[in-house]
């Protein structure tokens, strides 16, 4: 019932061993604070720019940033272009979902 209405859970960790790349669109500022170890920083302002790297990559992309709102626009982003992109949220939630 559950999945019927919010939709299946996501299973980061099965993302990140099909090789997913965790992009972290906060500013410079905020992720030398702290991020999930292995993530990139392209700020949210800067996507557009690596967008066609990301498509070509073609690997899964998990966005996080602070709360989830950036990283939901990043995944709309993403996902326009045609890329397997999920919203991680909050990058201190997903740093302990990876373990």
């Amino acid at each position: 019932m559950f999945n019927v209405l919010f939709g299946k859970k996501t299973d980061f960790k099965e993302l990140v061993k099909r090789g997913a790349l965790i992009i972290d669109v906060r500013t410079p500022g905020e992720y030398a604070t702290g991020h999930v170890k292995g993530s990139k920083n392209i700020p949210l302002d800067q996507l557009d720019k690596h967008i066609d790297a990301l498509k070509k990559d073609g690997k899964p992309v998990i966005a996080c940033c602070r709360s989830g709102a950036r990283s939901g626009a990043a995944v709309s982003r993403m996902k326009a272009a045609g890329i397997e992109a999920y919203n991680g949220g909050p990058w201190d939630s997903l740093d302990a979902q990876l373990g």
